[in-house]
């Protein structure tokens, strides 16, 4: 059963009764107060997004033991946290061996697999969206050599993001804090990597070591090498949502409902239909088998081109 991802956007008092999240949303807006519960054990994401937002030590623990992933936002509205459970797996101790002890040669062979992908699944949502041929980006996806040691991974970012998004008034730049729709942008892969770092943590991986990825700051380098094949997702749904949508840099209650769909998009995986999420877990169950040398390949999203 996929679980859901709830957004909490108002004063909101949340905590634990009797096995069910208990919501008390504070009068606001000449609205009264309102109470709902939900079942811990449906709730796969929960984000934390207002800071009159109170939550028990009671009802947090419980989210974590149910494998819940708990995301908290600035004044913002821009995710800049995540808990996640310490223990995921039963074996995880022997998950975590094998994952610190991968050689390098694998690791390599390992990102070369995840670029291919993310290129791929580039050039299928380029070529969805403005009609331009890819047949240089698949090109440059077969070229990708162990560990991607021509940085083509960049070179396909360069050109995928300035022919995807080509403004009138000047050339658009991904950047965290650039324009428009960049905002969007942030918060979709803040849901789309605490999706990953989640279901990491359920096959027993740590989150914090890294295929690719290394920074001494960062908590989830391995969440964010395993999301790069599953970011062209969120990029497609937010090009929808710039024809629904005014141009702003807030993010409205509206576009986070819109955002929060992420984990249920379909994704065709192992030629297979599944939402989003179910589709991460099988992509990090392959990823520890592949540590512990029962699989050699990865088992990532395809979009067809």
């Amino acid at each position: 059963m996929i679980k859901k991802t709830v957004c909490f956007s108002n004063p909101t008092y949340l905590s634990l009764r009797n096995g069910q999240l208990v919501v008390k949303v504070a009068a606001h807006d000449d609205e009264p107060e309102r109470q709902a519960s939900l079942p811990i054990e449906d709730l796969g994401v929960v984000v934390l997004d207002h800071q009159q937002i109170t939550i028990t030590s009671g009802a947090i623990a419980a989210l974590i033991e149910n494998n819940a992933a708990v995301v908290t936002c600035d004044e913002k509205h821009i995710p800049t946290g995540l808990v996640l459970p310490l223990e995921g797996h039963t074996v995880q101790q022997e998950r975590f061996e094998a994952q610190i002890s991968a050689s390098l040669p694998l690791r390599k062979q390992l990102w070369q697999q995840t670029v291919v992908q993310k290129i791929r699944n580039q050039a299928a949502v380029l070529h969805e969206i403005t009609g331009i041929e890819v047949k240089n980006m698949l090109v440059w996806a077969s070229d990708v050599r162990s560990g991607d040691s021509t940085n083509l991974e960049g070179r396909a970012a360069a050109y995928y993001w300035s022919r995807l998004l080509e403004m009138e008034e000047e050339k658009f730049v991904r950047d965290r804090s650039g324009m428009w729709p960049n905002a969007m942008l942030n918060y979709g892969y803040a849901i789309l990597r605490a999706v990953v770092a989640r279901a990491l943590v359920s096959s027993g991986l740590l989150p914090t070591l890294g295929i690719h990825h290394h920074n001494r700051y960062n908590a989830y380098c391995l969440a964010d090498d395993v999301m790069e094949p599953y970011r062209p997702y969120v990029d497609r749904l937010v090009m929808k949502l710039m024809d629904k949508y005014q141009e702003t840099d807030e993010i409205t209650t509206d576009i986070k409902r819109d955002l929060l769909t992420i984990p249920t998009l379909e994704v065709v995986i192992g030629g297979q239909r599944s939402p989003l999420m179910v589709a991460v877990s099988s992509t990090t169950a392959s990823l520890a088998k592949c540590y512990s040398g029962e699989l050699r390949k990865i088992a990532y999203p395809q979009i067809d081109g």
